[in-house]
């Protein structure tokens, strides 16, 4: 049994549903439930009361975190304060979207903890820096995987869902009176796309070309009045009035700085993985442990998980 289930059961007792354990640990509720599972079947009883609407912990899931905290604790403490047995350079990549939100939190950490590490960054598109990573340029990298067509012979260690979503100036046409049909959603939608300008999210990108596909799903002729690479250069065009826009902000104080209107695209929303991706040799290198642990502390600190980020104002089923 490996040692992340003790940890995932522990934040269970700590949030107090499998919900607020997924948002600790950077996983899915559906991976905290199979862990559960899986631990459930290791020590051969129940640790949760499935029988009502809410799973509840048993008093063994209590008495067993109650034995393995304080070893957890230790042992999380002596990784601490053992900084000197990781040493060595990494050359990383991360897309230029998660640099702000991230970098400074992450390199925070290594300084803090791994002081021998020492990290070079190289920036890029997804594309490009996982090119690297195989090709051996880059150690590892933090980039955009999307939902299929992922290279293969490689490691993934996933991070962030994330989601598409249409902006659109604030002065556009108002919301409807609800409830709309699936139908009267998507005519809205395309009537906005085709009403107002294009401006496209560099198609260069995994971004880019996800969203490229979608609006040309929905308007096939559609051209853009011009491409851009950086989310808050398209927002505030967007705000400016001058055009629509889909992409994905994982920064969502960029939608203080410059309102627009946003709509999530439901069911059909074209999504991506935020990724850390290795050679599959490299996976169990101290260096990359100690990266990925500053990536996640640095997750916690922008109140970022893996889930998708959904705070728009309308919904698009």
């Amino acid at each position: 049994m490996k040692i992340e289930a003790f940890h995932t059961l522990d934040a269970v007792v700590r949030g107090g549903s499998f919900a607020a354990a997924a948002q600790a640990m950077h996983l899915t509720p559906s991976a905290v439930s199979m862990q559960m599972k899986q631990l459930e079947q290791y020590l051969g009883r129940p640790l949760f009361d499935r029988s009502g609407q809410q799973v509840r912990v048993t008093p063994a899931a209590l008495e067993l975190v109650g034995t393995m905290r304080p070893a957890l604790d230790a042992l999380q403490g002596l990784r601490h304060r053992t900084p000197t047995g990781v040493a060595g350079h990494l050359k990383i990549g991360m897309i230029e979207l998660l640099q702000p939100l991230l970098l400074p939190p992450a390199i925070t950490h290594t300084r803090r903890f791994y002081p021998g590490l020492h990290i070079a960054l190289r920036r890029g598109t997804s594309m490009e820096l996982t090119e690297a990573v195989r090709a051996g340029q880059l150690d590892t990298a933090l980039v955009a995987r999307p939902a299929s067509g992922a290279p293969s012979g490689l490691e993934w260690t996933p991070l962030i869902r994330c989601e598409l979503v249409f902006i659109a100036p604030p002065q556009s046409e108002p919301a409807h009176a609800r409830p709309l049909t699936a139908a009267r959603e998507r005519a809205r939608l395309v009537e906005l796309m085709r009403s107002l300008d294009w401006i496209r999210y560099n198609r260069a990108t995994t971004t880019g070309a996800m969203a490229t596909r979608f609006v040309r799903g929905l308007v096939p002729q559609k051209r853009s009045l011009m491409e851009l690479e950086g989310a808050a250069a398209i927002v505030a065009m967007v705000h400016a009035g001058l055009g629509f826009s889909v992409l994905q902000v994982l920064n969502r104080a960029l939608f203080e700085q410059y309102p627009v209107r946003v709509m999530a695209l439901g069911k059909q929303a074209p999504y991506f993985d935020i990724c850390a991706v290795r050679r599959s040799g490299d996976v169990n290198d101290r260096l990359h442990q100690a990266w990925t642990e500053a990536l996640r502390a640095a997750l916690v600190e922008a109140k970022l998980a893996i889930q998708p980020v959904a705070t728009p104002t309308e919904a698009f089923p």
